[in-house]
């Protein structure tokens, strides 16, 4: 069994809505609208046929609610998406394992009320949220009681990386070009949230919070050597803030805390890359995901994820826990084979 942890659908009634309204959405907005299989059920289940004994955990696609709307009317979006995903699931249980829930991050008083609605009522496995708010960083203290909740619940938080064309790759600039903001821009994304978070002390304060980063963790593993010995002196090339102060009051060295995050596969067959995360993570650390629907042609990032997975010499076993067993132990389940 292959359970594919991140990939990402539309709810009809949120696609017609809140997407497909005709609007000129842009970056993300405007991919998304254009690919069939983000919301066409009899597409997507050919495309999961081919794959066997093989079930999704579906999640919102982006732009985050938190972008489509303001925080008067995105609890409202959160709350529709959430209902579809719940009935995609009841209605096709052995095609979609379960879904991750939409919060209304821009809305911090309503996202709680979401948050346990989409669990208590509906079943979602987690939550999914994105690297930064519409902006702001995910370590604000507006944002600290969901990771407290996520904590007491023992549930997963899916972060997805989230940046647009308006984040330049220069100061002299007032744009990125050639789509550097999703090539580069998502993997640094990942990187600066899961950096934020650490040195925020999360991991000192919850040590078994579950956070799930895709794409293998960004840029963490390959840069493990600057996340290690160049943070072991944090502080020393600040002169105006007192980070030495910060990293000695750390439990453990900065690069220790980068290995508590669940990683997923979803690096559209880079076997390299996926040899570097496995390293980093560790075999157990890792779930397998794909990032459909997004590949240039259907299916070709799951039949990539896998080819790349196959080749990898792993033992049956290693290859079972992180095509299965590594998210039954996250989620609390037990899979029928």
């Amino acid at each position: 069994m292959k359970i594919d942890i991140f990939n990402h659908f539309f709810p009809k009634k949120y696609f017609d809505t809140y997407v497909d309204v005709g609007s000129d959405l842009k970056d993300m907005g405007k991919r998304v609208q254009s690919i069939r299989n983000i919301m066409d059920l009899d597409q997507r289940f050919k495309v999961m046929d081919e794959f066997g004994e093989y079930c999704q955990i579906l999640s919102l696609p982006a732009p985050p609610v938190e972008v489509l709307a303001p925080p008067d009317k995105s609890p409202t979006l959160a709350k529709v998406a959430n209902d579809g995903l719940a009935e995609l699931v009841a209605k096709y249980p052995k095609r979609f394992l379960g879904f991750v829930a939409c919060l209304p991050m821009n809305n911090p008083a309503e996202l709680l009320k979401e948050m346990d609605r989409a669990i208590t009522e509906l079943g979602a496995f987690g939550v999914q949220i994105y690297t930064n708010v519409a902006g702001k960083p995910l370590d604000l203290p507006e944002f600290q009681p969901l990771f407290d909740e996520a904590a007491r619940r023992d549930i997963p938080i899916w972060m997805h990386p989230t940046r647009g064309a308006d984040m330049s790759d220069y100061k002299s600039e007032t744009k990125s070009k050639y789509e550097i903001w999703w090539t580069l821009g998502w993997p640094y994304e990942s990187s600066v949230a899961m950096s934020r978070l650490v040195f925020s002390g999360l991991f000192d304060r919850h040590p078994k919070i579950k956070i799930i980063t895709h794409h293998m963790g960004g840029m963490i593993p390959y840069f493990e050597g600057r996340v290690g010995y160049g943070w072991d002196v944090l502080g020393e090339r600040t002169s105006d803030e007192d980070y030495v102060t910060l990293r000695k009051n750390m439990k453990k060295r900065p690069v220790d805390y980068f290995h508590s995050f669940i990683a997923d596969t979803a690096l559209f067959g880079a076997a390299s890359a996926t040899r570097c995360g496995l390293d980093f993570f560790g075999i157990d650390n890792v779930v397998f995901a794909s990032d459909t629907p997004f590949e240039p042609s259907p299916g070709l990032y799951i039949r990539e994820t896998i080819k790349v997975i196959e080749g990898l010499g792993l033992s049956a076993d290693e290859k079972d826990r992180i095509y299965c067993r590594n998210a039954e132990r996250l989620l609390n389940i037990a899979v029928k084979k």
